[in-house]
Protein backbone atom coordinates (compact mmCIF):
# COMPACT_ATOMS: atom_id res chain seq x y z
CA UNK A 1 0.00 0.00 0.00
CA UNK A 2 1.20 3.35 -0.98
CA UNK A 3 0.92 6.67 1.94
CA UNK A 4 2.63 9.92 1.76
CA UNK A 5 4.45 10.11 5.05
CA UNK A 6 6.49 13.45 6.47
CA UNK A 7 9.87 11.43 8.31
CA UNK A 8 12.44 12.54 9.84
CA UNK A 9 14.99 11.87 7.25
CA UNK A 10 18.03 11.23 10.14
CA UNK A 11 15.62 8.99 11.97
CA UNK A 12 14.86 7.32 8.36
CA UNK A 13 18.29 7.02 7.45
CA UNK A 14 19.54 5.51 10.76
CA UNK A 15 16.07 2.85 10.30
CA UNK A 16 17.11 2.01 7.18
CA UNK A 17 21.02 1.43 8.27
CA UNK A 18 20.10 -0.79 11.48
CA UNK A 19 17.60 -2.77 9.50
CA UNK A 20 20.11 -3.33 7.01
CA UNK A 21 17.67 -2.64 4.68
CA UNK A 22 18.34 -1.24 1.14
CA UNK A 23 14.84 -0.30 0.21
CA UNK A 24 13.43 2.47 2.46
CA UNK A 25 9.71 0.90 2.27
CA UNK A 26 11.04 -2.28 3.62
CA UNK A 27 12.84 -0.98 6.52
CA UNK A 28 10.17 1.24 7.65
CA UNK A 29 8.31 -1.65 7.40
CA UNK A 30 10.52 -4.10 9.08
CA UNK A 31 10.75 -1.27 12.00
CA UNK A 32 7.12 -1.21 12.69
CA UNK A 33 6.68 -4.76 12.82
CA UNK A 34 9.78 -4.80 15.46
CA UNK A 35 7.42 -1.38 17.41
CA UNK A 36 4.67 -3.88 18.10
CA UNK A 37 5.75 -6.64 18.93
CA UNK A 38 7.49 -4.99 21.36
CA UNK A 39 4.46 -3.20 22.61
CA UNK A 40 2.53 -6.36 22.61
CA UNK A 41 5.36 -8.08 24.52
CA UNK A 42 5.08 -5.17 26.99
CA UNK A 43 1.37 -5.93 27.36
CA UNK A 44 1.88 -9.56 28.12
CA UNK A 45 4.46 -8.35 30.68
CA UNK A 46 2.05 -5.91 32.31
CA UNK A 47 -0.65 -8.88 32.85
CA UNK A 48 2.03 -11.35 34.81
CA UNK A 49 0.30 -11.54 38.34
CA UNK A 50 -3.14 -10.47 37.36
CA UNK A 51 -4.48 -13.70 35.39
CA UNK A 52 -4.32 -17.28 37.21
CA UNK A 53 -2.93 -19.18 34.12
CA UNK A 54 -3.90 -23.42 34.40
CA UNK A 55 -0.81 -24.88 32.63
CA UNK A 56 -1.79 -28.56 34.08
CA UNK A 57 -4.56 -30.53 31.76
CA UNK A 58 -5.33 -32.83 34.27
CA UNK A 59 -6.50 -29.35 36.37
CA UNK A 60 -7.75 -27.59 33.52
CA UNK A 61 -10.14 -31.25 33.02
CA UNK A 62 -11.01 -30.48 37.18
CA UNK A 63 -12.11 -27.23 36.36
CA UNK A 64 -14.31 -27.50 33.12
CA UNK A 65 -16.01 -30.46 35.17
CA UNK A 66 -16.73 -27.94 37.93
CA UNK A 67 -18.15 -25.36 35.68
CA UNK A 68 -20.48 -27.57 33.64
CA UNK A 69 -21.83 -28.93 36.83
CA UNK A 70 -22.36 -25.51 37.77
CA UNK A 71 -24.31 -24.21 35.01
CA UNK A 72 -26.37 -27.61 35.19
CA UNK A 73 -28.20 -26.08 38.09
Amino acid sequence: MRTTLELDQRLLEQVVELTGERNKGRAVNEALSEFVRRRKIEDLIALAGHIDLVDDLAELDEIERKEADEAQW
